[in-house]
């Protein structure tokens, strides 16, 4: 089998995984912040479920690292524009007002989230928000072979950069109560 066919298998799996889980409550508490119609980025949109619910309010691209998943959501949304994004790096010459994930910069090193939120600064239009969520607590954890860092409304300043305020966070649950948290950022002037 060739690679392309092993990473839309991988994909197809994760969305089978994933069916029934969405953030539409945690898009519903973003849009409390988020003027209709805003543009909205999402870093890592894997099969596009929370995308099609961002879409319902606003203006969309989605992203995300894996061209499989890309290429799922464009087999869907063939006019919707999508955008092969790291979410450290985010090479991209595009501006939001919004930038939104769930449950995708856990997976990212204690530094690479520092670097992430530089760069989600410099891609927001002024005044833009971010809104995310992550696994709650101050701590790291391997599962299967993978990092998940673990952030809460005290941690999570530190990797701002002086950049953001929050606005908001709220814990959740996702499997256990409060095993969750989602946080919504504005851009300081």
């Amino acid at each position: 089998m060739n690679a392309r066919f092993n990473e839309r298998l991988k994909a197809l799996e994760y969305k089978v995984k994933e069916e029934g889980h969405d953030g539409r409550a945690n898009i519903e508490i973003l849009n409390l912040f988020l003027k209709p119609g805003s543009s909205v980025l999402e870093i890592g949109m894997g099969p596009g479920t929370d995308l099609d619910i961002i879409a319902e309010n606003h203006r969309v691209t989605g992203s995300d690292i894996s061209p499989a998943f890309i290429e799922m959501v464009r087999d869907k949304h063939p006019n919707l524009e999508l955008l092969k994004l790291d979410a450290v790096s985010l090479k991209t010459n595009r501006k939001f007002d919004c930038i939104y994930s769930n449950k995708v910069l856990h997976q990212l090193s204690r530094e690479e989230l520092k670097l992430s939120f530089k760069r989600q600064f410099d891609i927001l239009n002024p005044e833009g928000l971010v809104c995310h969520s992550m696994w709650f607590g101050d701590k790291e954890v391997v599962y299967h072979n993978q990092k998940f860092q673990y952030y809460s409304e005290v941690t999570l300043p530190d990797y701002l950069n002086n950049n953001f305020e929050i606005l908001f966070h709220k814990k959740y649950m996702e499997m256990v109560p409060d095993d969750s948290i989602i946080f919504v950022l504005k851009q300081c002037s």
